[in-house]
Order: C-alpha cells, then sequence, then structure tokens
C-alpha cells in the first residue's frame, strides 16, 4: 500500500511542477504563454490562468494530504521509540579496542607496558620540525 502511495505521491509531484511552470509570471512569459498579445486557441489568456491556478491549487492539496498519510504511515510501521518499550531482551554491543590505539592497548594491560617498566606520566616531547630545505633553483638577485 505504501509503495502505491509513493507512486501516486510522485506523479502529483511532477504534475505540479508542470503545472508551476506553465502559469504565466506577473511581468512577464511563461512556458506556455504564447506572444505578448491576444491569445487565440484553447483558451483565452484570463481563462487559462483561472484553471491552471485551480489545477494548482487542487495539486497542492492532493500533494499535502499524501505526504501527511505517508508520514502517518511510516509512524505506524516503525519500532518503539524507548527503550523501556522493548521487551528487555536487547543486550548492549560491546565495542572492541583498536589494537592500533595506544590508549587502548594500555587500558587493557592495566596501564602497564608489556616490559614491566611503569607507564610514563607525562607523554614525551615531541621532536621539533625539520628546517625546510634549500631551493635547488638559483635565487635571482
Amino acid at each position: 500500500m505504501q509503495t502505491v502511495l509513493i507512486v501516486v505521491h510522485l506523479f502529483i509531484v511532477l504534475a505540479l511542477i508542470v503545472t508551476v511552470l506553465l502559469q504565466r509570471s506577473e511581468g512577464g512569459l511563461g512556458l506556455g504563454g504564447g506572444g505578448g498579445g491576444g491569445v487565440s486557441g484553447f483558451m483565452t489568456g484570463r481563462g487559462q490562468a483561472n484553471a491552471l491556478t485551480r489545477a494548482t491549487a487542487i495539486l497542492a492539496a492532493m500533494f499535502f494530504a499524501t505526504s501527511i498519510t505517508l508520514a502517518i504511515m511510516a509512524h505506524h510501521s516503525a519500532g518503539p521509540r524507548s527503550i523501556l518499550d522493548g521487551d528487555g531482551n536487547v543486550q548492549p554491543v560491546q565495542q572492541q579496542p583498536n589494537a592500533d590505539n595506544l590508549l587502548d592497548t594500555l587500558r587493557q594491560q592495566g596501564g602497564k607496558p608489556a616490559d614491566g617498566a611503569p607507564a610514563p606520566q607525562s607523554p614525551a616531547p615531541a621532536a621539533p620540525p625539520a628546517a625546510p630545505a634549500a631551493p635547488s633553483a638559483p635565487q635571482s638577485r
């Protein structure tokens, strides 16, 4: 049912886009407008504007109705929102420590390095950055 409603919703969206693009703008010509003068043919300018305005309003109402219906259907098919609503049989997922991370490795060993020496209290100072290499091309004077 939800798939059918999504397909109908998409057709309504496409029709709504087409009707909005066909409407004549306030200051100029729309995509569906003819020349600037009198329009002869199926509908006059005023009749076409009324029909497109009415069609846009109807399609917009249908769009909102299908959107609300899809939201309600998605809400009813969703799982429980709280851990208190569950059955209680779900066990928490335990994360495995990353072996590449020194901090996690030290926590596994109880804070002591593998050789039995006491753990350092402060991190070792970082090496100073290397000086930039001299340019290989001669400099202009």
